[in-house]
């Protein structure tokens, strides 16, 4: 589903798709995590194997898989590491004349990082596997925010994502011992 919306909507040809767990290696994590590994190796995706918390953000994997629960927490830790690291540098920045003359200097080039690293320009976070395209986004979303993910949702529905990722699942000949 991840590799879907990732060519669809991201235009990402070939999407590498990375599980998210506590190490690189294959026989790690929990029993779920294991299976998932399994699943994921079968699956005709660009499945790369497992990946660390620590490479999400340095595209280790174009598309990370997760449980809800574990990628909302990775998300929630990024979203405040970045948060606090750009308030960091805010305060350092302002501390002297010299820092505010550097400020000066870079301060374009923050303002992209700053973009790259503020979930408002996204939106939100795509749920996979509905009957519609549904985004989740912050109960704390500004305006910005809300936009984005708006946008983020037509987009799903003019590239087709959620009837992409159906067909490809029945084209997959899943059967139902994949549930157990």
């Amino acid at each position: 589903m991840g590799s879907v919306y990732a060519e669809n909507v991201r235009g990402i040809s070939q999407p590498t798709i990375g599980l998210l767990n506590v190490g690189t290696e294959s026989g790690k994590g929990s029993t779920m995590t294991k299976k998932a590994f399994s699943l994921l190796e079968a699956a005709p995706v660009n499945f790369i194997g497992n990946v660390e918390a620590r490479d999400i953000l340095n595209g280790a994997a174009d598309v990370v898989v997760t449980d809800g629960f574990t990628g909302n927490v990775a998300l929630k830790t990024l979203e405040g590491t970045a948060m606090t690291v750009f308030s960091m540098l805010k305060e350092t920045f302002m501390s002297s004349v010299k820092t505010k003359l550097a400020a000066g200097l870079v301060k374009n080039d923050l303002k992209g990082l700053k973009s790259k690293m503020d979930y408002s320009e996204y939106g939100g976070a795509g749920l996979f596997g509905l009957a519609a395209p549904v985004i989740k986004a912050h109960g704390s979303s500004d305006r910005r925010a809300v936009y984005n993910a708006i946008k983020q949702a037509c987009h799903m529905v003019d590239h087709q994502v959620t009837e992409t990722i159906e067909q490809t699942i029945k084209t997959l000949n899943v059967d139902e011992e994949a549930d157990e």
